[in-house]
């Protein structure tokens, strides 16, 4: 075979295994040795199918100083990250067939790990056009778009699902353009970063919540809300479970900070939606076997990130910090380790429709990702291959690391 990997725990096995990759793919799981060209010893660290993030921002084109292809791809595979669906935001936006084939080409190009890419909305016969290029889905900047055009672009995404292969599938930005409007209006003169939060607060992305909810069921669309932060909009979603297929995807700035961290680090902390005060924001004992991570990698120059509280960019580099976080909070005992290939694959993989990956089975991608629940360290911004030179967890202490990445058979990562 191609590859062999030794000596690897995988979870719920009572014993180490072997595995044998060939052409890509996983060809043997088996207690007794393999042979192979090329060999890496787990030495009984944790084998899990690779990790998945689906929400980055590349930048790529088009504002390619704050982040590229190839420095992010770099930073998944860094973090432990061997698939990545990148956002359509970037110069121009990935809402036209042509600019979303133009990604795709520098994607190929640049990308040392799998990646899917959203779309934009557009009008529906642009949309009807990218439906053959495959994107994850279609993305919604709610906090963009008034009530009018939401109910318009809810509508001719229904309709696509019904006259081609679209999936259905919406993944929302949720915060009412209204409310953020009128309440960072109230605060505009103010230099305390904090009031950035105040400036778009909870009930915005409530409110926002509750509508996505609706025109999803209302138009027959699978739902997957991004970056969701408040305890209320989880209770919605949650909720709505009943009768919408819907997801939920939660970032690490959100699971473990909270506004008050704009006291201490400014408007390096600042991300939208923001973060928000403790009893209204989700915490790590939110998790559970339905939740999915994403990192909402967004990069930023640190000139961009320090014009004070209205004018700083918006956006936290999390590619390379998010699993030594969640394995710390793993050995505190605040999250299951179960949950990690929960949360950090196999959900996604499922809710975008990556049928090879999300498990380690025979027939499926070779992508990995090992990690060493042992291994100790500070979080250092100058180890990052992002673009990006800062980060609120900069000097944070952590137990557990990823230690190994690989992406359809091929090392991107070894630190074993």
């Amino acid at each position: 075979m191609d590859l062999i990997i030794k000596n690897a725990k995988l979870i719920n096995h009572p014993w180490e295994s072997n595995i044998g990759i060939e052409n890509g793919k996983i060809a043997e799981i088996s207690k007794q040795p393999l042979n192979g060209e090329e060999k890496i010893d787990l030495k009984g660290n944790i084998l899990l199918p690779g990790f998945i993030d689906p929400h980055v921002h590349f930048r790529d084109p088009g504002l390619t100083k704050k982040e590229d292809f190839r420095t992010g791809s770099e930073s998944a595979a860094n973090g432990g990250f061997a698939t990545v669906i990148d956002m359509p935001n970037t110069l121009p936006k990935t809402n036209t067939y042509k600019d979303f084939k133009d990604k795709l080409a520098i994607a190929e190009k640049k990308s040392i790990v799998n990646f899917k890419l959203q779309a934009g909305v557009n009008t529906y016969e642009e949309m009807e056009k990218i439906v053959g290029l495959e994107p994850a889905s279609f993305k919604i900047f709610m906090d963009l778009e008034t009530d009018e055009e939401l109910e318009k672009i809810f509508h001719d995404l229904g309709e696509l699902r019904v006259r081609s292969d679209y999936n259905g599938l919406v993944a929302v930005h949720a915060e009412n353009q209204a409310i953020v409007r009128a309440e960072s209006e109230k605060l505009k003169d103010s230099t305390n970063p904090i009031d950035y939060s105040y400036g778009r607060p909870d009930v915005a992305e409530d409110v926002s919540v509750k509508q996505a909810i609706d025109l999803a069921y209302r138009n027959n669309l699978r739902l997957h809300i991004c970056h969701l932060s408040t305890i209320k909009s989880l209770d919605l979603a949650t909720t709505a479970k009943n009768f919408v297929d819907i997801s939920t995807e939660f970032t690490p700035h959100h699971l473990l900070l909270n506004n008050d961290s704009y006291n201490t680090y400014g408007t390096i902390v600042k991300t939208n939606p923001p973060l928000r005060e403790n009893e209204k924001s989700i915490q790590i004992a939110n998790l559970d076997e339905n939740s999915i991570i994403g990192t909402d990698h967004a990069p930023h120059t640190l000139e961009e990130k320090n014009q004070g509280t209205w004018n700083s960019s918006p956006g936290i580099p999390n590619l390379e910090t998010v699993v030594p976080l969640l394995l710390n909070e793993v050995n505190k005992g605040n999250i299951k380790l179960e949950l990690i290939p929960k949360i950090l694959s196999e959900n996604a993989a499922k809710v975008f429709g990556l049928e090879n990956k999300g498990e380690i089975a025979i027939g499926k991608d070779a992508d990995f990702t090992a990690i060493d629940l042992n291994r100790e360290g500070t979080i250092n911004i100058e180890k990052f291959k992002t673009k990006a030179e800062y980060s609120p967890f900069d000097g944070f202490k952590y137990k557990g690391e990823p230690i190994l990445t690989i992406v359809n058979g091929k090392t991107v990562m070894n630190k074993i």
